[in-house]
């Protein structure tokens, strides 16, 4: 059995205890922009923030790309989130390669190239790649300056948050 057909497996024994209350229409406080990295799966619980207090924005490498700007925008003019965390974390897997040598490694291996995604945005730094990760969420015209946008760093061996300013 596939892990697909053991998650769905899973969803009709859990839905037979779903609660229909939380079906109403999203009201999130925050936007939170952070890393698919499965270590950070647990961040709304490491933070003290209920989830549906929570629009939280994922993509490997914690970009502010043009669909995390989409997302950021819809969730503080649509939704009502009233600030935007930027969380990178140490040791993300973006830093172990340059967009060229994945790019090379990948048409050498397929024979193709092409034309997306135009960028994979890896990154050296964590603290330096949150300030222009902010830097671009903050420098978006419909992303109200009233709007708080602050970074951080996750620590994945401590669970502790670091602000980068």
């Amino acid at each position: 059995m596939s892990l697909i057909d053991e998650a769905l497996s899973a969803n009709a024994v859990i839905a037979e205890d779903y609660d229909a209350s939380h079906s109403g229409p999203p009201a999130p406080r925050i936007a939170i922009v952070t890393c698919a990295d499965p270590r950070l799966s647990g961040i709304t619980r490491m933070l003290g923030l209920d989830d549906a207090d929570v629009d939280m924005i994922r993509n490997v490498g914690t970009v502010i790309d043009d669909d995390s700007v989409r997302s950021l925008v819809i969730s503080t003019q649509v939704l009502g989130s009233r600030e935007i965390m930027i969380i990178n974390h140490n040791e993300c897997g973006m830093t172990t390669f340059a967009d060229a040598e994945l790019e090379e490694r990948l048409r050498r291996e397929t024979g193709v190239s092409p034309i997306a995604p135009a960028r994979f945005y890896s990154f050296t730094d964590a603290e330096q790649n949150t300030r222009e990760q902010v830097q671009k969420a903050r420098s978006h015209p419909w992303i109200s300056p009233d709007v708080p946008i602050r970074g951080f760093v996750f620590d994945v061996h401590t669970g502790r948050l670091s602000e980068v300013l």
